[in-house]
């Protein structure tokens, strides 16, 4: 590791294109590690393995847009033959992009190296869930310290996630004692809560009820609680209220842009010169410098519609191209000019990532036993 703290001003930042984070289930997981927690036999395991059948055939989880993407899906405390069952329960058709293992290595002893080499062997992995938690950790730690040794446990795993930019979700239980706080009922010390991306608690007023709610707190989500209901006929977890998915509203702003770059197909200058041939071409008056956050933060929306970005900046100007191709969605951004890849949150760092690399910008898209388990 550098003696060197690399460090990026704030204008710089606000001007840099950087990699956005994907959404494997749009506003609900992001790439990352998360906790899915809830008391044994509530029902994690069947949630866990609709997401998981979600997820690899594309299709939403209840109003949430899926990324279609490869699954692993780790039942560590089922069988071949009780996963076959509850598959013949849920749906008559199974993708086989969708892969089981009911038997692994633990945290620290071999899981990241399996996790890595299936991950090699399917490229187009998005989601890995491990049910559960307990089942991957080693009994022996040299670390005395309880919270030290789980979030180490947990930032094991989320490097790993934040590494091949998927999503791991972490089956683990609460504990019998309630709190006000939901959070504090996940088991173990607050370093596994603290250490995951997100965290979701699947919680029951009694047991014997089919309705629960899903309480969702995390960095990079919407706080919010869904409420569901097992239906036992068909053994999944319905929505009992619809929900309000906010998306992203697109200014006018580079509507216009679009309309004036696919007129020129291409501009190079500053962000004062472009706000001054935008001004020319339709009277419209654009602050240069709200202008160019806009294009940043909307960075996603130029490329899916065929825009290529590129910056030149030197001691004199701080320049940018943009140019229209025409060409299908994604295919502006060449390997020229891809945006930076830097690492969303300090626990994100690992050895393979003490310093910004260069990678394409992705396209976002906005939770099983006999019983109840």
């Amino acid at each position: 590791m550098s003696n060197k703290l690399e460090t990026m001003d704030a204008e710089t930042l606000m001007t840099t294109p950087l990699v956005q984070l994907k959404f494997i289930v749009g506003g609900l997981i992001p790439q990352g590690l998360h906790i899915l927690a809830g008391s044994p036999k509530i029902g994690k395991s069947w949630l866990s393995l609709w997401i998981c059948l979600q997820v690899a055939k594309g299709e939403k989880v209840w109003e949430f847009e899926t990324l279609k993407s490869d699954v692993l899906y780790l039942c560590l405390e089922d069988s071949f033959a009780r996963i076959q069952n509850r598959l013949f329960e849920i749906t008559d058709d199974a993708p086989p992009n969708l892969h089981f293992a009911i038997m692994s290595d633990t945290i620290g002893n071999g899981l990241e190296i399996q996790i890595e080499n299936f991950i090699k062997e399917h490229s187009e992995t998005g989601l890995i869930v491990i049910d559960t938690l307990q089942k991957v950790r080693s009994n022996s730690t040299t670390n005395v310290n309880p919270y030290a040794a789980d979030y180490d446990d947990i930032n094991t795993l989320k490097q790993v996630a934040d590494k091949y930019k998927i999503a791991i979700v972490l089956v683990h239980h609460l504990r019998k004692t309630g709190d006000s706080d939901p959070l504090n009922m996940i088991s173990g010390t607050s370093g596994i809560a603290g250490g995951a991306d997100t965290n979701f608690v699947l919680q029951k007023e009694k047991r014997i009820e089919n309705r629960a709610v899903l309480i969702c707190t995390g960095r990079d989500i919407e706080q919010r609680e869904l409420f569901l209901e097992f239906n036992k006929n068909t053994f999944l977890w319905e929505l009992r209220e619809p929900i309000e998915i906010e998306k992203l509203v697109i200014p006018d702003e580079i509507f216009l842009l679009s309309d004036f770059i696919k007129s020129v197909k291409s501009f190079t200058g500053t962000a004062t010169e472009l706000a001054e041939r935008l001004k020319e071409y339709s009277g419209t008056e654009c602050s240069p410098p709200i202008l160019k956050k806009k294009i940043i933060k909307h960075m996603d929306f130029l490329i899916e519609n065929s825009f290529s970005y590129s910056e030149n900046r030197t001691f004199e100007r701080r320049e940018f191209t943009l140019v229209y191709d025409g060409k299908s969605e994604n295919d502006g951004m060449t390997v020229e000019n891809l945006p930076l890849n830097l690492p969303s949150l300090p626990s994100a760092l690992s050895a393979e990532s003490n310093s910004a690399t260069v990678a394409p910008c992705s396209p976002t898209c906005e939770p099983l036993t006999d019983t109840v388990g």
